[in-house]
């Protein structure tokens, strides 16, 4: 594939036409409506091809970019004005005619509540109708923005985007970071990236290399990195999702250096996928990843068997997984992942923070349910409660907590002999990713005390009197669950 160039003139010119046309994150829902731009996200078309028609040269760009339809040269000229349609031709955005045209690449709005951008990347292979090609250039996939969402946005001055791909990470960080650092090896993605950043009027560094080697003997406030994290046989098909090491390896690498190249207390943020493997916790799996002087936070959001993971990855790439080549890729995979007896493929986020605490906080937790809120404010409050813990878990007795108006509690009773019995007492985080724990009696009697007005010692002693228990065996057994509620924000100090 040749790498495609855009002069600073042709940019600025199609960012004229995005702008006079409306083609931006509002625009396109305002011409679409809601109902047809949901149905567009969920992949079914037909809706937007209607709602688009009355919707004039912003329909045209609409169709083109989002639809993938062939458009007359005309309306497509009209358009795009004042952007030359043979430059646009000879630049790649553009290919067919004489009559009509289509999308040479993917460029779509992408916004978040303070605006909107325009993101570069390469077609997919529904666009293309045929398996993408090796140096393929991923759009804003589920992957993405599921990052977005999983990443803290708090002012930091410096930021690295490792693994750019289209950029739409940076460009995200260009929000909260005051100077921010993009690479990837591969030269095609840093074209496409670099055109993303000129087309917004952004500054990013951008540097081409693998993994941190283009960046070595740096230090950032903030890492995110949605790597190649695709695991099996060591072989790089694709540059987007294939590292060319074998299993989680990519994974475990990234784990594994990020937090050198961290300032003190820098955090970083990943998308990762470890093996469950048959005798083995994943947690310890991914523990071992971690270097001295890390907290770290392992958040499995899924866990996917063998052979839907493949096949979800073989239909990703446009490769049917009925056809010969498809079986035979999927037996190559298969065989690699019984030889090395692989039971399933974990999925989910990483936190790490770079501190010079004697005993880093590490924790790995499941987290499948489904939730709304975006994960990235929950990290960063996370982060704080570990901090406020090492700073004053050994004065826990001496402090008054509080639950949270957040924090429902749960009862679930079953028929007994003299009416309901409470079978299951279960808290409840009704905010971030809803969190549960089910707790007893006492502890529940416990929390119904915590307003702030007593220290938790004399809560404890009230408790233990009230329900004829050893104090001293009830304070033992009741801070290491205090500790794990201020973590999981169902206490707090007040």
């Amino acid at each position: 594939m040749s790498i495609p160039r855009f002069s600073d003139d042709f940019l600025a010119r199609l960012r004229e036409a995005f702008r006079r046309t409306g083609y931006d994150a509002d625009g396109v829902v305002g011409a679409l409506g809601g109902a047809a731009h949901a149905a567009l996200g969920r992949g079914e078309p037909e809706l937007a091809f209607r709602a688009s028609a009355d919707a004039g040269e912003l329909g045209t760009l609409i169709r083109l970019f989002l639809l993938g339809a062939a458009e007359p040269e005309a309306a497509v000229r009209a358009a795009l004005a004042p952007v030359p349609l043979a430059d646009a031709l000879a630049a790649g955005l553009l290919r067919g005619g004489p009559d009509r045209l289509r999308a040479g690449l993917d460029v779509r709005p992408h916004g978040d509540e303070q605006g909107s951008w325009w993101v570069v990347s390469d077609l997919d292979s529904d666009a293309l109708g045929t398996e993408v090609p090796p140096e393929h250039v991923l759009g804003v996939g589920h992957a993405s923005l599921s990052l977005i969402r999983a990443t803290t946005r708090r002012p930091v001055g410096t930021l690295l985007d490792l693994g750019t791909g289209n950029g739409v990470q940076a460009l995200h960080a260009t929000r909260h970071a005051r100077r921010v650092t993009a690479t990837d090896v591969s030269e095609r993605a840093l074209a496409l990236a670099d055109a993303t950043f000129r087309l917004n009027e952004l500054d990013v560094e951008l540097v081409r290399g693998e993994w941190f080697a283009p960046v070595a003997r740096r230090r950032f406030d903030q890492i995110v990195c949605n790597p190649p994290f695709v695991v099996g046989p060591p072989r790089v098909d694709y540059t987007y999702r294939d590292s060319g090491l074998g299993g989680d390896d990519a994974s475990a690498l990234v784990v594994r250096q990020l937090p050198g190249f961290l300032s003190e207390g820098g955090t970083g943020q990943l998308l990762a996928s470890w093996l469950h493997v048959d005798g083995e916790d994943w947690a310890d799996r991914v523990t071992r990843w971690l270097p001295k002087g890390t907290d770290a936070w392992f958040v499995q959001r899924d866990v996917a068997d063998p052979g839907l993971y493949v096949g979800t990855w073989l239909r990703d790439a446009g490769i049917d997984p009925r056809s010969d080549r498809g079986r035979a890729k999927a037996a190559d995979w298969l065989d690699w992942f019984a030889e090395h007896k692989v039971q399933g493929v974990g999925f989910g986020f990483v936190t790490l923070r770079r501190t010079g605490a004697g005993h880093p906080t590490v924790v790995c937790e499941d987290l499948r349910q489904a939730y709304d809120d975006p994960l990235g404010p929950e990290a960063g409050a996370w982060l704080d409660r570990v901090d406020w813990l090492r700073d004053h878990g050994h004065e826990l007795l001496d402090t008054r907590f509080r639950v949270p108006e957040t924090v429902l509690l749960e009862r679930v009773s079953a028929p007994g002999d003299e009416g309901w019995d409470t079978t299951v007492l279960r808290l409840h985080r009704s905010d971030g990713p809803g969190w549960q724990h089910e707790v007893d009696e006492p502890v529940a009697a416990l929390l119904a005390g915590c307003r702030g007005a007593l220290p938790l010692s004399d809560l404890l002693s009230l408790l233990a009197a009230g329900h004829g228990l050893d104090e001293e065996a009830l304070t033992e057994g009741a801070l290491p669950l205090v500790r794990e509620l201020v973590r999981h924000g169902f206490l707090e100090a007040v």
